[in-house]
């Protein structure tokens, strides 16, 4: 909701023996700020403060100083204080979306939700492709709940800015909660590899597992169902021409696709789901869907099966939803396991204005 992420600047990127000749008040002020910083990081938060108003005295023109003592006070819930620093910078000449988005959370925990979206839409103003302020607006309403405004604005920055995961965490978990889960599948998806191996991954992975568990249901041992959408509106380009009806994505092309991959299964466990993950992306491919319908996270499935990882894939991708069964098929895979890994680490997912998905494409 009104998280302010770390601004990692650059005084963790320079170290003083970069500095061969006699200090000058920049070089101290940066010796001092990465003390500072330390300091912060330690908890000390006073301490960190102090030097912070020192490096920026004696190097005045530098943005960073500034921003890591505004949020010094943020994490002292000083608001105010934090609001007073960033107000005074909001026109520095490297000034960044970062700014804006910890004056508007600063807002937000003022209880001045208008004034937070009115930072946040200045902050666009100056970065529209900023994916983080589009989170933020949309955070402002996930604060109350208010998941249907909330989401337009996740969407809008998945949109603008591809590689930016935090929209498709917040657009899964909503789309997951809804009727429309097969955008909440895709986004959770697209999420886990652009931002791997966090507490949020886990939870997305769990997710996406429990979310196949319960659309997916056998009748009995020869019929089976899937409800991932129920969008039932159908696009007609001309009422007088039934071959230019369309229908939605959801129910015309995703479910139809899933139901094919899952002739054969049984049951739903995480070996089965690898397998009817892996049906469906050679069926989306086979039947032309990647040519009416392309998306960049087929387009990456289809290219790791090419690769000989998908069933490593697959099961990464489902890891935290059943644990036991992920540990027992790695153990008894580990040479696939090892070989998917150190692929992976350099072969990962690479989002682009050219190469992105989000739901309005369809």
């Amino acid at each position: 909701m009104n998280t302010a992420f770390k601004f990692i600047t650059l005084l963790l990127l320079f170290t003083a023996a970069q500095f061969s000749y006699s200090q000058t008040n920049q070089e101290k002020a940066l010796k001092k700020g990465q003390e500072a910083i330390q300091l912060m990081d330690n908890g000390k938060i006073d301490e960190s403060i102090k030097l912070l108003e020192e490096a920026q005295k004696l190097d005045p023109d530098r943005f960073d100083y500034p921003y890591e003592l505004a949020y010094a006070h943020y994490i002292k819930e000083d608001y105010k204080g934090t609001i007073a620093i960033l107000e005074k910078n909001k026109d520095h000449k490297n000034v960044t979306d970062r700014l804006f988005q910890l004056l508007g959370n600063s807002y937000d925990m003022l209880g001045q939700s208008d004034k937070a979206l009115e930072t946040y839409d200045a902050g666009l103003k100056k970065f529209p492709n900023s994916g983080m302020m589009y989170l933020e607006k949309g955070n402002v309403y996930w604060g109350k709940e208010d998941y249907s405004k909330a989401l337009p604005f996740y969407e809008k920055g998945i949109e603008v800015d591809p590689q930016f995961p935090s929209n498709y965490y917040r657009a899964s978990r909503i789309y997951c909660a809804s009727t429309e889960e097969v955008w909440g599948m895709i986004y959770g998806e697209i999420f886990m590899n652009l931002e791997r191996n966090s507490k949020r991954t886990a939870e997305i992975s769990k997710l996406l597992y429990d979310t196949y568990k319960s659309q997916i249901k056998f009748k009995d041992k020869n019929s089976f169902s899937v409800s991932f959408s129920q969008n039932a509106t159908i696009n007609i380009s001309d009422p007088n021409d039934a071959s230019n009806i369309k229908l939605p994505y959801g129910v015309g092309v995703y479910e139809p696709t899933l139901l094919m991959a899952m002739i054969n299964e049984k049951e739903i466990d995480m070996n089965a789901l690898s397998r009817i993950r892996k049906n469906f992306v050679e069926l989306y491919y086979n039947n032309g869907h990647d040519k009416t319908y392309p998306n960049a996270l087929f387009a990456y499935q289809n290219k790791v099966l090419k690769e000989g990882h998908i069933d490593a894939y697959n099961h990464w991708i489902l890891m935290k939803g059943d644990e036991t069964a992920f540990n027992t098929w790695q153990a008894a895979n580990k040479d696939k396991w090892d070989a998917f890994v150190k692929w992976f680490t350099s072969n990962g997912l690479v989002l682009s204005s050219t190469n992105k998905f989000y739901s309005g494409q369809y």
